[in-house]
């Protein structure tokens, strides 16, 4: 595995990390009378993935590769819409637990893959065949 993507599966881990919180207060802030809804976008991340794999293109169709993430955090994004979901504000309980459940199997990914790389590593370290 080429170092730009375990780099980019760490960012991921990063990322599902931040966007739990996230969702987490948005679910601890729903009966608060004013809180806006906030969310942390994935199509950040997609941007690095493609930025740090160096993907070639051979037709101007294809997906642009200098789009990058911001390189200390993402961005937080507040929930515009004026629609009281909850009674209180704008959370509804119904997307928040989408959310988190998406977010969940982000991160069973991005740990599944880091580990199997790093137990390669352990075994190419220890003389193992690969």
């Amino acid at each position: 595995m080429p170092e730009g993507v375990i780099t980019s599966l760490e960012r991921l881990l990063s990322f599902t990390t931040q966007k739990q919180k996230i969702v987490a207060n948005n679910i601890a802030n729903i009966s608060t009378e004013g809180y806006k809804r906030q969310d942390l976008k994935f199509d950040q991340v997609l941007g690095q993935f493609s930025a740090a794999s160096q993907l070639k293109t051979t037709n101007e169709q294809h997906m642009n590769s200098d789009r990058t993430a911001p390189a200390e955090g993402f961005q937080v994004v507040e929930d515009k819409s004026k629609e009281l979901k909850s009674g209180y504000n704008n959370v509804d309980i119904d997307t928040e637990m989408a959310e988190m459940a998406e977010n969940t199997l982000r991160y069973k990914f991005g740990a599944k893959k880091t580990g199997d790389y790093y137990k390669l590593m352990q075994s190419v370290i220890k003389g193992g065949a690969v």
